[in-house]
């Protein structure tokens, strides 16, 4: 399931900003999150472990992070892969509707970071569901568009 994106090699901003994220991860991970080292420091895998307490207690996911040439100027793409969750947000085909991958990301957030917005989404959901327009969608992104590629319409903030 995993999305193909046509990458370019990393800036050297990129690598500098991206090696020292990966150290900070490795001294200082966030919870519920770990990293499955690669020799690709392009893409990034990382488990995710739902928090206690939620719909996604003891439930395991796995996120691609694909960075662009130009991060952290340019958001990364984030998809879940393999059995992304059923969330109102998370599409079947792992893309995920979350403005900081998107419309609002800035150049201070991280990995790390990400990740804990990622698992707030996910905590504060109070139904296991696919978006309402999921079929269409995952059907229009067929031929493996990025998520980066839809224009997103960020209206629910409930979960």
């Amino acid at each position: 399931m995993s999305t193909s994106v046509p990458q370019k090699a990393l800036s050297k901003i990129a690598t500098n900003r991206l090696h020292k994220e990966l150290k900070e991860w490795e001294n200082n991970p966030p919870a519920g999150f770990k990293h499955r080292p690669t020799d690709n420091l392009q893409r990034w895998i990382i488990e995710v472990s739902g928090a206690p307490g939620t719909l996604y207690a003891n439930e395991q996911f796995q996120l691609q992070v694909d960075f662009p040439e130009h991060y952290p100027m340019e958001a990364p793409q984030v998809i879940f892969i393999h059995n992304p969750p059923f969330h109102p947000h998370v599409y079947s085909n792992g893309h995920i509707c979350l403005d900081i991958l998107y419309d609002s990301w800035s150049p201070a957030m991280t990995v790390s970071s990400i990740c804990i917005s990622i698992l707030s989404m996910l905590s504060s959901s109070t139904v296991k569901m696919r978006p309402p327009d999921n079929d269409r969608y995952v059907r229009n992104c067929r031929n493996g568009r990025s998520p980066k590629d839809t224009r997103w319409w960020f209206h629910d903030d409930k979960v």
